[in-house]
């Protein structure tokens, strides 16, 4: 008679699954240590042809994250998504005056002092015109 090699199924499992659950449990608890950002949304101005919303927001990652104003394009009617890209960013809290001046075209005032991280000169064919 020949000698059975097979290896059982049930130690199979066990060996595979009980380390899988335990590591994405590890990683599901580290991840809960991490500080979340936060978003507050200041103004929300939908385009003319209510394709668009400009969204004005700022974004608080904890004790090292400084104060900040950024821009987005969302579809019309969408929440502002936790990881919305921003085409302006800039490093103080300041009031923009957001402004549709048209369908492809958006106004916003930036603080003359006001330290620029990211100032994009168009968006999604919206061109962006600063002051």
């Amino acid at each position: 008679m020949a000698p059975n090699n097979k290896f059982p199924l049930r130690t199979l499992l066990a060996l595979t699954t009980i380390p899988a659950l335990l590591v994405g449990g590890l990683l599901w608890y580290a991840s809960s240590l991490l500080p979340s950002c936060q978003t507050t949304q200041h103004a929300r101005l939908p385009s003319p042809d209510s394709a668009f919303d400009l969204v004005i927001f700022s974004r608080d990652c904890g004790a090292t994250t400084g104060a900040n104003t950024q821009a987005a394009l969302i579809p019309n009617g969408d929440s502002l998504p936790d990881d919305a890209a921003s085409f302006p960013s800039i490093g103080a809290s300041a009031d923009l005056a957001p402004r549709w001046t048209g369908p492809t075209s958006i106004t916003l005032t930036i603080p003359p002092a006001a330290q620029i991280y990211r100032r994009d000169d168009s968006v999604a064919g919206i061109a962006v015109i600063y002051r």
